[in-house]
């Protein structure tokens, strides 16, 4: 593998990719399409149906995604679960077809994703070309249709986990949460807060809630429990804002 290019897929709607990560599909020798397990077949017949409308006719690799171990402490869990990742890369690619390799990903390359990171544990290493894509930040506040910013205001895009660890970080107006499986608006002081929530965002089964924050996050908790039961796995992202008194 001499070229790794990886194209920004969006949030789960076919037109979320771009007409240069459609032609890249095309002019790509093969595509690396995960598969996640059980229950999470979509992802990658999503990614096949791209394909499909791109009219790529790139020879397909499907490998298997590790599982992290929970028991290790965070940085080292996540470190360990790349190195596999990236192991499996090559394996999976040991007789792919001369030609660049194209890897569809997740909203973009860029934000809150480490295929790039993965990427740097390949030897060699490939060139590497990033077709960016649409965000979960842009498929939220275009469903909600909201402003991403208020005027002038400052914007915080954390984790759940660093939400519950140090609360609302300072000097933000507005706060968009990734990766965050534990709904952490809940330890936050709901006091002059709203929330604009969105799970399977651009996606047919796309579920939306918002309100004051006192108001919403039950039902919140209780939309995505539920989404999640009926599909197997979730993928959703929330904005807080304050809001006058």
């Amino acid at each position: 593998m001499t070229e790794l290019w990886l194209i920004g897929m969006g949030t789960g709607h076919p037109g979320h990719v771009t007409m240069e990560g459609m032609a890249a599909l095309r002019d790509a020798a093969c595509v690396l399409i995960p598969r996640k397990g059980a229950g999470k077949e979509d992802l990658a017949h999503l990614r096949h149906a791209i394909l499909r409308d791109a009219g790529a006719e790139a020879r397909v690799i499907e490998f298997d995604m590790p599982v992290r171990d929970e028991s290790q402490p965070y940085a080292q869990r996540v470190s360990l679960w790349h190195d596999e990742i990236a192991r499996r890369w090559q394996t999976a690619l040991a007789d792919a077809p001369e030609g660049p390799v194209a890897l569809l990903v997740w909203g973009d390359p860029g934000l809150y994703d480490s295929t790039l990171r993965i990427a740097e544990r390949l030897t060699p290493a490939p060139r590497l070309r990033v077709v960016p894509g649409i965000t979960a930040l842009q498929a939220l506040t275009s469903a909600h249709a909201i402003p991403f910013n208020t005027v002038n205001g400052a914007v915080t895009v954390t984790t759940g986990r660093r939400l519950r660890d140090h609360g609302w970080p300072e000097g933000a107006d507005t706060v968009v949460v990734m990766l965050d499986g534990q709904c952490s608006f809940q330890t936050l002081a709901p006091e002059g807060l709203h929330i604009w929530w969105g799970g399977f965002l651009g996606m047919p089964e796309q579920v939306l809630e918002a309100g004051p924050l006192a108001e919403a996050a039950p039902r919140i908790v209780q939309t995505r429990d539920a989404a999640r039961a009926r599909h197997g796995w979730i993928m959703d992202t929330y904005l807080l804002r304050r809001t006058a008194e």
